[in-house]
């Protein structure tokens, strides 16, 4: 017999026994209690991304019917997918939230930024973070990390602490037994919370069937015009690609995360429902980041570093 059938018959033969998600979903939505709680100024990092949209979806559930005690904020490259500004924005208005947009162009244009090279502006996020959490005193920060996608994250605790200058320091990481989360801090630290941090990929997506939650389309399989670079299907746009030696071809793609158009690759895929998307990542062996993110390949230590620097 196996773990999900042995876990659908606990289910049945005890109706107050918690499946899965509910216990996942429980979880979080106990740290967001705990972050009002203990807590004057937090905020949600959103992007539009699906970790941070189930991220507010379990937010607004934490807090229904009061609404959300925190504001968002997403630090914008200025070369994001459309189809996920445009999702940002209809989600900010259906909620009636406030959002800060840290710029990553603001910073360049004041020469407080330089524009790399290769036009990928990920790791320039890192300023405008922590410029928009020191000018607002936020004093934590929720991020939608979870600990299965890269082997930086798998090392964070949900209560993270970071330092006056917003870096992070695994000496300083505090233990966390029996759901008990320590937020003590000094003035001028805050703390990183991530409530999905023991959730997988294929959890997140689960969650989204179960609950009906929206997502960009671009989640889902789509024609579009791509090139390939470095082993990943890009798409083209003013952050500098595709070169003069990149043909670009249309083909039949879908996202399975989404951030800086110039480092966030495509797969191939046929998955146009939730369905479908379940099927591709179950039967996946690499992770969306180690699958889809060129920031994260600069180097084998390229997440931590950002982390240390006070990004992640």
């Amino acid at each position: 017999m196996t773990t999900a059938t042995h876990s659908l018959l606990d289910t049945q033969e005890n109706p107050y026994a918690l499946s899965h998600l509910d216990a996942l979903e429980a979880e979080s939505v106990h740290i967001f209690r705990e972050v009002a709680g203990e807590f004057e100024r937090p905020v949600i990092l959103f992007s539009g991304g699906k970790d941070s949209i189930v991220m507010l979806h379990l937010a607004l559930k934490a807090f229904w019917p009061a609404a959300v005690p925190f504001s968002l904020l997403h630090v914008d490259t200025g070369h994001n997918f459309p189809e996920v500004i445009e999702y940002r924005d209809r989600a900010v208005a259906r909620h009636n939230l406030r959002l800060h947009v840290a710029h990553v162009q603001d910073f360049i244009d004041d020469g407080r930024l330089r524009e790399r090279p290769d036009g990928t502006r990920n790791p320039l996020q890192t300023v405008p973070l922590l410029d928009a959490i020191e000018g607002n005193k936020f004093d934590a920060v929720f991020g939608g990390g979870r600990r299965d996608e890269e082997k930086a994250r798998a090392k964070e605790r949900v209560f993270s602490l970071r330092d006056e200058f917003g870096a992070w320091d695994p000496r300083r990481q505090r233990p966390e037994l029996w759901s008990l989360y320590n937020g003590r801090h000094a003035v001028g630290e805050h703390v990183r919370v991530f409530p999905l941090s023991n959730w997988t990929e294929l959890d997140v997506w689960q969650y989204i069937e179960r609950e009906g939650i929206e997502l960009p389309e671009i989640y889902y399989a789509h024609h579009r015009d791509v090139f390939k670079r470095d082993g990943m299907w890009l798409t083209a746009g003013e952050w500098g690609g595709p070169k003069d030696t990149e043909p670009v071809e249309q083909r039949l793609i879908r996202y399975r995360t989404v951030g800086d158009m110039s480092c966030t690759g495509a797969v191939d895929s046929d998955a146009v429902t939730i369905a479908d998307v379940i099927a591709e990542i179950a039967a996946s062996r690499l992770t969306e980041r180690g699958a889809t993110r060129a920031d994260d390949k600069m180097s084998e230590a390229a997440m931590e570093d950002r982390k240390r620097e006070g990004y992640f």
